[in-house]
């Protein structure tokens, strides 16, 4: 915990980018995804990102890798659908657990690696927590509005299996990400302190919510700062947006949450706004120059990227990010 506050007080920390686009590129089958282990697996497991972890281990290995040379301070596990309510898609529940834990291991691996080599600059892992394919706080069928596809105890018991996982794996962060449903997120954040408590524990916490169209809010109706005070009883260590939108797109909502909070902030747009093929076209220079207005405006403490980002994109970040300094809380006390 020390350490990485002590990193985020010298500098602006460089988050990974996508983990989807990067698996893309490598083509792989059905076969691929069901490895010797799962050949025989009754239900169909192409598009189970998540289960490369165990069957495509060098792959994920070779990712973070990648991303860590680009510049990054800290990559993400490979879990975003790591729960046994995501995972009910494959008929995997049962390997939840094992994910989780081998995605965080093979994370933290590469992380000494590279710590190892560059004592100066240590490298942090920031376990992967998804908001599941459900929302508690909405009803999915237009007929029936007081209708839940999910309970918040059904979510608790999901991500509390997951954040033990990712802490017994070695993560040094969690990250509960891409928010759209701030129930949900209280649900993790719940089962997070549930762990902490139990454990006798303290884990960073970095959260991290999705504005999901122009009108400004996520799909459960807050703004951006009806989100920050939502789940500012919770001691976190920084709280950002990510995806749905392009680096020029979010930073109004960086912009109203910044001066707002003692919380580092943090972001990790998109490479702009999917194209008609759902593609992303925007180059890690036009990135990179978004970002920079972010800067300037002393808005942000870690800066990353989300779909469509490469290693490529990450570097000139990275570069862009060195040359300032991190944002200050404008009413931050010691």
């Amino acid at each position: 915990m020390s350490n990485i506050k002590q990193a985020l007080q010298k500098r602006i920390l460089v988050l990974d980018g996508a983990m989807g686009t990067m698996l893309q590129a490598y083509k792989f089958t059905e076969a691929d995804f069901r490895g010797e282990r799962f050949k025989d697996y009754p239900t169909s497991l192409q598009g189970n990102n998540d289960l490369l972890s165990i069957t495509q281990p060098q792959a994920i290995k070779e990712i973070h890798a990648k991303y860590f040379e680009a510049g990054a301070d800290i990559v993400e596990t490979n879990t975003f659908s790591g729960t046994t309510i995501a995972m009910a898609d494959y008929q995997m529940e049962n390997l939840v657990y094992e994910l989780n834990y081998q995605s965080a291991k093979i994370a933290k691996e590469v992380a000494n690696e590279f710590t190892l080599k560059e004592p100066h600059k240590p490298r942090f892992v920031a376990g992967s927590i998804g908001p599941t394919n459900r929302t508690a706080s909405m009803s999915p069928d237009v007929n029936d509005p007081g209708y839940r596809a999910v309970t918040f105890d059904e979510l608790r018991i999901a991500y509390k299996q997951q954040v033990e996982a990712l802490i017994d794996g070695g993560v040094d962060i969690l990250l509960v990400e891409t928010v759209f449903d701030t129930l949900n997120a209280k649900a993790a954040l719940f089962a997070i302190e549930e762990v902490k408590e139990e454990r006798n524990i303290d884990v960073p916490i970095m959260l991290s919510g999705t504005i999901t169209d122009a009108s400004g809010r996520t799909l459960s109706g807050q703004t951006a700062e009806a989100f920050l005070i939502s789940v500012s009883h919770i001691p976190l260590l920084s709280i950002g947006f990510n995806c749905a939108l392009g680096a020029n797109l979010l930073q109004p909502h960086l912009e109203a949450i910044s001066s707002k909070t003692n919380f580092a902030i943090s972001a990790h747009p998109n490479a702009g706004l999917p194209n008609a093929f759902g593609a992303y076209d925007e180059s890690p220079e036009d990135m990179g120059e978004q970002i920079e207005e972010y800067f300037k405006k002393n808005l942000i403490n870690i800066i990353g990227g989300c779909c469509g980002t490469t290693p490529e994109h990450i570097k000139v970040i990275a570069h862009i990010a060195a040359k300032y300094k991190p944002r200050k809380a404008l009413e931050l006390v010691d």
